[in-house]
């Protein structure tokens, strides 16, 4: 919206929402620049709307963005050659002082966005209908028109969706607990010792690398503890960090560009998940701190 429409009452009333409906498309579609494009042009479709017609506006714009969100989600599932930062929340470093989460606003900020990525796993129906109902409380028939669906069958994909996201292990908030955990693994990677590291590694941790040479997956612990020390090596002068609200790493090479960036998530005390960014043209497009 521009200057021009200021003192419009359908434009006053969009600006009213606009958090809002950024949030839910942010939380829906994990990049705050795709979210930014479907709120724009859910303005853009109410501008050539009569607003005297829509008895429920902030219905009719949650409509609206869900629908555009769930053709975004659907494109990509269609265009496998889509990028992998297209596909993946922006990464959301913060310096980790170990500062209490109750005392931490941007910290309680990206244990949001650590959501994301767990959102990541669903199918595009089910990751609207949990993201719309359990985070936005919006009613199941609301939902289904949005999906063309049932509200029985609404309810039976959030459902499904709720399920997958406790089975996925929902990071909680980082504590002295976790950090200890993470730090016994970067001792036992550095010290190279294998029965250590798999103390800490949950039995199915799952390991990604996004290289400069496309993405790197690797599944179990033997396989993981048995390559930790290259892990190790992008940590070892590191500094302790946040990664969308995960404890995690960033280190620098002696010129002072970004050689790696950590994240670790935490699940009942072991790690069940390790992901490393080392891709300079990821890391040039993420705002990391200074080296120490």
């Amino acid at each position: 919206m521009t200057d021009a429409g200021r003192g419009n009452p359908v434009a006053e009333a969009f600006e009213g929402q606009r958090d809002r409906l950024r949030a839910i498309a942010h939380r829906v579609l994990g990049s705050h620049a795709d979210a930014e494009d479907v709120v724009q042009e859910a303005w853009l479709r109410l501008s050539r709307q009569d607003a005297a017609a829509i008895g429920n506006l902030a219905g009719w714009l949650t409509t609206v963005v869900g629908r555009l969100s769930l053709d975004v989600l659907r494109a990509r599932q269609t265009r496998p050659e889509a990028s992998y930062d297209s596909r993946l929340p922006e990464l959301v470093v913060t310096v980790d002082d170990g500062a209490a989460p109750e005392d931490d606003v941007a910290l309680a900020d990206s244990v949001g966005l650590a959501l994301l990525v767990v959102l990541e796993s669903l199918r595009p129906g089910e990751r609207l209908a949990f993201v719309l109902h359990d985070l936005f409380a919006v009613p199941f028939d609301e939902i289904g028109r949005i999906l063309g669906k049932s509200t029985d069958a609404t309810k039976m994909l959030a459902g499904r969706a709720r399920r997958k996201v406790r089975a996925t292990g929902r990071p909680e908030v980082p504590g002295r607990e976790q950090r200890e955990v993470v730090q016994a693994f970067l001792a036992a990677a550095r010290d190279g010792d294998f029965e250590g590291l798999l103390r800490v590694l949950d039995p199915d941790v799952r390991l990604t690398a996004d290289t400069p040479d496309g993405r790197v997956v690797v599944l179990g612990a033997t396989k993981v503890a048995t390559g930790a020390r290259l892990a190790a090596g992008a940590a070892g002068h590191g500094l302790a960090v946040l990664v969308n609200g995960r404890p995690g790493v960033v280190s620098w090479r002696d010129d002072g560009t970004p050689l790696a960036v950590m994240a670790f998530t935490v699940v009942d005390g072991r790690i069940a998940g390790i992901a490393i960014v080392s891709d300079p043209a990821k890391l040039a497009s993420t705002d990391l701190p200074g080296p120490p």
